[in-house]
């Protein structure tokens, strides 16, 4: 009727199973993978940002005028140094500048228009869609510059 103390008993075979074993479940979470995706995807996010801007490359003049503070998107129009005119990224004929903004804006004659010039481009060129823009009834209209690298 005793039990021997030190020696197997026949439910012991499955408890050397469980706590014995080599293989246990491990209690580790292994963060390499997840380090290595964030990377990867750090690094395609830093390539593709500077891509992400408006798509008319144009050379803009410099000024020392401080940046705006804008919450919304506004309206971009492009004049390049050839004198041809973009909204937004599509070309379109001067004759044909407020009739696009109309039907593109959506808050009005409220909307912001930013207008953005090579700075090689016509003066003329400019201030004829400025001219426009602003006897179509749009007040918002600002023009956009680099700012002057410290002398």
């Amino acid at each position: 009727m005793a039990m021997a103390v030190g020696k197997k008993s026949a439910g012991g075979g499955r408890r050397s199973r469980r706590g014995g074993s080599k293989h246990a479940p491990m209690s580790e979470i292994n963060v390499t993978p997840m380090v290595d995706v964030m990377l990867v995807l750090l690094i395609i996010f830093m390539v593709a940002a500077p891509l992400l801007t408006v798509g008319v490359p144009i050379d803009l003049p410099e000024t020392e005028a401080k940046q705006l503070n804008v919450e919304t998107q506004p309206i971009s129009i492009s004049v390049n140094a050839q004198g041809q005119v973009f909204l937004q990224e599509t070309e379109v004929g001067v004759d044909e500048i407020v009739s696009k903004l109309q039907a593109i804006a959506t808050t009005g004659y409220e909307e912001r228009i930013f207008i953005r010039a090579d700075a090689n481009t016509d003066y003329g060129t400019v201030m004829k869609v400025m001219g426009r823009i602003s006897n179509a009834g749009y007040k918002n209209i600002g023009l956009v510059t680099q700012q002057e690298q410290g002398n």
